[in-house]
C-alpha cells in the first residue's frame, strides 16, 4: 500500500476516533466503582488530599483526553442512584441516595465494558457516560450503595443506572471546604490540571485536552488484525493494520 495512502488513513482514523462526547449538563449515565488508594495522584493531577472526598473517573470519550488531564478534570456532578443495571428480580431502593463527586481521573476507552461509550455507540446499558466512583473511600459512606443480601445473596450490584447533574464545586462538593483538596499537585507543573471550580464552556477555567495538545491518539487496538470503522459520511473502510504498518 502506498505510503501516502497509509498516512492518510491513519490521520483520518485518528480524527474520527478522537471525537469527544459533547454531553449536556444533566442526563442519564451508569455508575461503577473502583479502588483508588488514599493519597493517590490520578490522571488529572489533583492533590492527594482530594482522595479524602468523593471522586470519580469519567469515561474517556466524555473526559476529553486519552491520557493525563482533560476538559472534565475538576468538574463536579451530583449523581443519584436509580437502580442496578443487572438484578434479578429488578431492585429499586426504597431510599433515594445522591452524592456530589469531583472528576479526578479517567476511565480508559475499551471495546466493551462500562467506559466504552463513544459519540456513536453507548455502553451495554445504553449510556454514553460512565462515572467510576472511587470506593471504598473516606469520603463515601460504607452503606452508600443499597442492597438486599437476603434476596440476592450479595451486597454489591456492581453497576447502577444514575442521573447526573453538573453542579458548582465550591457550593456542593464536600472537599471544597479543604484548601488542601483543591487544585493540582505543584511539582507536576504543566503536567497536571485540576481546577477548583471549573465553569463548563469557559475555556479560561477548564482544562484543555492533554492528548490533543500533544498529538496522542486514543488507544484503538483490537484483538484482530482487521478493523472496521464508520466514517462521518457513513462509508465503511476495512483496514488491514498489518499492511498499513509495512
Amino acid at each position: 500500500m502506498p505510503y501516502f495512502l497509509s498516512f492518510f488513513l491513519l490521520c483520518l482514523l485518528s480524527s474520527v476516533l478522537s471525537q469527544w462526547i459533547d454531553y449536556p449538563n444533566d442526563g442519564l449515565a451508569t455508575m461503577t466503582h473502583y479502588t483508588l488508594p488514599s493519597g493517590y495522584i490520578a490522571a488529572c493531577g489533583c492533590t492527594s488530599a482530594s482522595t479524602d472526598y468523593p471522586t470519580v473517573a469519567l469515561s474517556q470519550m466524555a473526559y476529553g483526553s486519552s491520557t493525563s488531564y482533560g476538559p472534565a478534570c475538576g468538574r463536579c456532578f451530583n449523581l443519584t442512584l436509580l437502580n442496578p443495571v443487572i438484578a434479578t428480580p429488578p431492585f429499586f431502593p426504597s431510599v433515594v441516595k445522591s452524592i456530589v463527586v469531583k472528576v479526578t481521573d479517567l476511565c480508559p476507552l475499551s471495546q466493551t465494558g462500562w467506559c466504552s461509550g463513544t459519540t456513536s455507540k453507548p455502553n451495554s446499558a445504553g449510556a454514553y457516560l460512565n462515572f467510576d466512583l472511587a470506593y471504598p473511600s473516606k469520603g463515601v459512606p460504607d452503606d452508600f450503595f443499597p442492597s438486599d443480601e437476603v434476596v440476592y445473596g450479595y451486597t454489591d450490584f456492581g453497576v447502577w443506572n444514575v442521573t447526573y447533574q453538573s453542579v458548582p464545586c465550591l457550593d456542593s462538593w464536600t472537599g471544597s471546604n479543604s484548601l488542601a483538596a483543591l487544585g493540582s499537585v505543584k511539582n507536576l507543573g504543566s503536567g497536571a490540571c485540576c481546577p477548583a471550580d471549573p465553569m463548563p464552556g469557559n475555556a479560561s477555567t477548564t482544562c484543555p485536552s492533554f492528548s490533543e495538545q500533544n498529538g496522542i491518539p486514543p488507544d484503538t487496538t483490537t484483538s484482530s488484525a482487521t478493523a472496521v470503522f464508520m466514517l462521518p459520511q457513513n462509508i465503511f473502510v476495512v483496514i488491514l493494520l498489518s499492511v498499513i504498518l509495512i
